[in-house]
């Protein structure tokens, strides 16, 4: 078996020399790192990053997480298998893509959040027969619709949603939109375990919907 990408999200002090003291000790536990992205800047002094870092099969994950608590004023929020490939997608490469196609805009930003916004699936929403929730856009993991998912179509900004018992306590987040022919869908995003979607996560997921909505031909 060759090396496993990782996600590490990370929080830690945010001043000079924090991040370099956590690449060292993550190089130092074995992480190859490939890319850092910044989360949240919080008032408080923290910063929130994500790290995508591939690790030898000879090298737990628990390593990792031993490694960042032996430095002070760092914590691990989550760490988890990293599926969607070894680069994490920037924004603008993710509105690039459903810029490009107008016509399958929701289509494209449905295809593109999953690595985006690092979810295990998402899936875009509108009222079927009846207001019976229907799926016209899903990302190939994305689960089937239960009854609990009608709550979905009131959502009226982006946020959060509480837990579907059959989905073994996936994370959810919704943000609601209309395409050009008035017509109202919610794009949802499940992260499987975690970790919960922060304040920033959930504007840019509501920016990226109402954009692609707006792109959207009909």
């Amino acid at each position: 078996m060759g090396v496993m990408a990782f996600l590490l999200r990370v929080e830690l002090p945010d001043v000079p020399g924090s991040l370099g003291a956590l690449a060292t000790a993550l190089g130092a536990a074995g992480a190859d790192i490939e890319a850092i992205e910044i989360v949240e800047h919080r008032p408080d002094g923290v910063a929130v990053d994500d790290v995508l870092l591939e690790l030898p099969p000879t090298v737990m994950p628990d390593a990792l997480i031993t490694a960042c608590h032996g430095l002070e004023g760092v914590s691990v929020h989550w760490i988890s298998r990293y599926n969607a490939g070894v680069n994490l997608s920037m924004d603008l490469e993710a509105v690039e893509a459903f810029t490009e196609d107008p016509a399958r805009a929701v289509e494209q930003l449905v295809a593109v959040v999953p690595e985006t916004f690092r979810v295990d699936w998402a899936m875009a929403v509108r009222a079927g027969a009846d207001g019976v929730p229907e799926a016209v856009h899903a990302s190939p993991t994305a689960p089937k619709l239960v009854p609990e998912t009608r709550s979905w179509l009131s959502v009226a900004t982006a946020t959060t949603l509480p837990d579907i018992p059959a989905w073994d306590s996936t994370v959810l987040a919704a943000s609601p939109a209309k395409d050009r022919a008035g017509v109202a869908f919610v794009v949802v995003a499940g992260r499987h375990g975690g970790p919960a979607f922060l304040t920033s996560e959930l504007a840019r997921f509501g920016h990226m919907v109402s954009l692609a909505a707006s792109v959207q031909t009909v």
